[in-house]
């Protein structure tokens, strides 16, 4: 996933549909302002006073958006756009419907936010997760470890049971030398006292992906780190990447528990918090950069023994600016 910059004229046009979109309930808010501030400097690259932008019609837009691959992005920004501050209202999603329409964008992520407006939370959630990286961790799981090892990662994420044998394997890592790969990935789970795979609360081995994220992208687990460990996977992950930053925007920004069980905090307006939307689009950057998927099958295990730093340069990660 690569973020386009617009040519500069539609760049103005779609900063003007941003603000008409916030301003529909009477915004825009202040995560909503954050958001075009840092679009407009580090993406867009104009220079425009937001507060004073005039509004802009469907038709319009259209008229300046030529290209379908732009037109898909700046939908996809609406949708951030409309959660950033909160759950957004059922006129505000209906004034994105209106810019897509005219833009001819129908995407499953656009119903989702009718629905999550709507309160039509089961539906909403289940086919969220279905289309996200969760749907994407089960399916993998099956795949690569089978029917009984999907089952116990479930019941092991709930708490319900522990895999002794699994969890061992993982352990070992404590005893890899300093520096390593495995012996980070051991320090960041019990510096945070998350579970590791086989442990109670530990999450399927098909999505350890994400920890190793943390560890080798340099990311915190605060609201912050995990909307910019988001967009750092999103920048890599071959399908479906844009869900990986909805899912995070949805619990962190919107304050909407997106997981697939109960327990979790949410926050609302992270990103509207100082800086964390031009490191949100830094991330995507960052991870498009990355040589590998490392969301899809990838095999960690040859690198575990290996010095950090090095893995980082066989992976083409790069320093975070």
């Amino acid at each position: 996933m690569r973020l386009m910059q617009p040519e500069p004229a539609a760049a103005l046009l779609g900063l003007r549909a941003m603000k008409t979109v916030a301003s529909v309930a009477g915004g825009p808010g202040k995560s909503q302002l954050a958001l075009m501030e840092a679009a407009r400097r580090v993406l867009l690259h104009i220079e425009a006073d937001i507060t004073s932008l005039p509004s802009v019609t469907p038709a319009e837009l259209a008229a300046g958006f030529a290209s379908v691959d732009m037109r898909h992005q700046f939908i996809n920004g609406l949708l951030v756009l409309t959660l950033a501050d909160g759950v957004p209202s059922r006129e505000t999603v209906a004034k994105v419907e209106e810019f897509a329409e005219a833009l001819g964008i129908a995407t499953p992520e656009l119903t989702n936010l009718r629905r999550l407006a709507e309160q039509h939370m089961t539906l909403f959630k289940l086919d969220l997760l279905r289309r996200s990286q969760v749907g994407d961790i089960m399916k993998d799981q099956l795949e690569q470890h089978g029917v009984v090892a999907l089952a116990k990662s479930i019941l092991g994420m709930r708490g319900l049971i522990e895999d002794p044998e699994l969890a061992a394997r993982y352990r070992a890592w404590e005893r890899l030398p300093d520096g390593t790969v495995g012996r980070s990935m051991w320090e960041y789970f019990q510096r945070n006292k998350f579970g590791m795979p086989g442990e109670r609360f530990g999450f399927p081995e098909a999505g350890l992906y994400h920890d190793f994220c943390h560890v080798l992208g340099g990311y915190g687990t605060d609201p912050q780190g995990e909307l910019q460990v988001a967009s750092f996977t999103a920048g890599f992950k071959q399908t479906r990447p844009f869900y990986l930053i909805l899912f995070a925007v949805l619990i962190f920004s919107a304050g909407v528990n997106a997981r697939p069980t109960a327990e979790g905090y949410t926050t609302i307006g992270v990103l509207g918090e100082p800086g964390a939307a031009e490191r949100m689009f830094a991330a995507i950057e960052r991870g498009a950069l990355v040589n590998t998927d490392l969301s899809d099958k990838w095999d960690y295990w040859p690198l575990v023994e290996q010095p950090i730093d090095e893995v980082r340069r066989q992976l083409n990660i790069v320093h975070a600016v």
